[in-house]
Formats: C-alpha cells, structure tokens, sequence
C-alpha cells in the first residue's frame, strides 16, 4: 500500500470512529432528556404520551391516598389536576399542600405514574419551574374571574 493510500484509510476510519461517538453520545443524551410540564400544560395535551417527563405544582389538599407503598395523590397548579400514583418510600418533606416534581409517564386513562417524586427541601423553596407555572396558572385563573 502507498503512503498516500495509508493515510486516506486512517482519515477515513478516523472520520467513521468520530461518527459512531457522536451517534452515540447523542443518543444517550436524547434518551435521558427530561423536560417539565405543569397539569395545564399536561391537560393541554403538550406532554409527551409515551415518554418520561416531569410533572409539579403543589400537591392537593385532601388527596393522599396510601395504601402499604403504593400513594396516590393530585398535583395541582390551582388552575388543573392531574391524579399521580407512586410506589415507593416518599421523601420526609412530601406534604399536602407542599410543592412536589414527579417524574414518570402519562397513561392513556390520563393518571400520571411516578417512577421518581421529589418534595421541596424548605418552606421558602419551590423549583422555578414549578412556581412559573402555578404564578402562570394563578394568572389565568384570575383573567378568567374578572371576565
């Protein structure tokens, strides 16, 4: 093989392995994306169906259902609810009306299956995207009454 031939074959197989990583890389980055989404949006129809993202707001009074590990609740965002199941060991700070980020999937009867629930670490805290969409939703709530 000539020097010539030699290089364009490691050009070329460097340009393949540079290829593959990039492949993969983003493929592992797409399928670990996680968005976020309040219940208005979910009830807008914006979350995806068959994918994992979060769900929060504040969880409704009332709501809390447990049965052994199994909880079931309603996060709300003072404008719509959407009813959550949980199977596990909750954090300490999960409370009824506290604000609370579940992460899971959207079933097809519209209740919200959590792999994942996170619970806010003070009184004064609230994930920004969380208190975005209940503000948002509070807004909407209150242009709604004053029509």
């Amino acid at each position: 093989m000539k020097p010539r031939h030699k290089r364009a074959a490691i050009i070329v197989g460097g340009l393949v392995a540079i290829s593959l990583a990039s492949y993969l890389v983003l493929n592992a980055f797409q399928s670990n994306l996680v968005f976020f989404f309040s219940p208005t949006q979910v009830e807008a129809g914006e979350a995806p169906k068959d994918r994992t993202f979060r769900i929060g707001g504040l969880v409704k009074e009332g709501t809390v259902k447990r049965d052994n590990l199994t909880v079931a609740f309603v996060v709300t965002d003072s404008a719509h609810e959407i009813p959550v199941s949980y199977t596990g060991i909750l954090p300490d700070l999960f409370k009824e009306g506290k604000g609370v980020v579940a992460q899971g999937k959207l079933g097809v009867d519209g209740q919200f299956t959590a792999s994942e629930v996170l619970a806010k670490h003070d009184e004064n805290y609230m994930p920004p995207e969380a208190q975005q969409a209940l503000d948002q939703a509070q807004m909407q709530k209150a242009a709604q009454t004053l029509k």
